[in-house]
């Protein structure tokens, strides 16, 4: 635990910023003709870090850009993948590398409807990455 200028310590703050429901219609999956036709996929991106400065300074050149997180997701979700673990931890690496100072990033990938011969709202993959 660091200390300020008056001996007291300073605890460190956690903060988590989520990205719920972003759906994206993508050509991910094993089977030739999902990689043709393309699902629709519900993304949901957490990201952990101390967010302590911008929640003081109000300043977003502090504090981690919603639309950047967005962005790699939507990149990500644009390229085709056979498995969705590939998909999720691509887009956990890329989030990584554009924000240093994160210190976890969880996604969680839902294809909607996957072809397994029954009804089915969704198949899900969810990783967690930390530093």
């Amino acid at each position: 635990m660091a200390n300020n200028s008056n001996g007291i310590s300073k605890k460190h703050t956690v903060s988590k910023i989520e990205l719920k429901g972003m759906e994206f219609f993508s050509h991910h999956g094993c089977f030739e003709q999902e990689r043709i036709i393309g699902n629709h996929f519900v993304v949901n991106l957490s990201v952990w870090g101390d967010f302590s400065t911008p929640a003081a300074t109000d300043n977003i050149e502090d504090a981690v850009n919603y639309q950047n997180l967005y962005d790699i997701v939507k990149q990500q979700m644009a390229i085709p993948s056979a498995l969705l673990e590939n998909v999720v931890n691509r887009i956990m690496e890329a989030v990584l590398e554009q924000f240093a100072t994160l210190t976890a990033v969880e996604v969680m990938v839902d294809k909607i409807n996957p072809p397994l011969g029954g009804k089915l709202y969704a198949s899900s993959v969810t990783m967690r990455k930390e530093r």
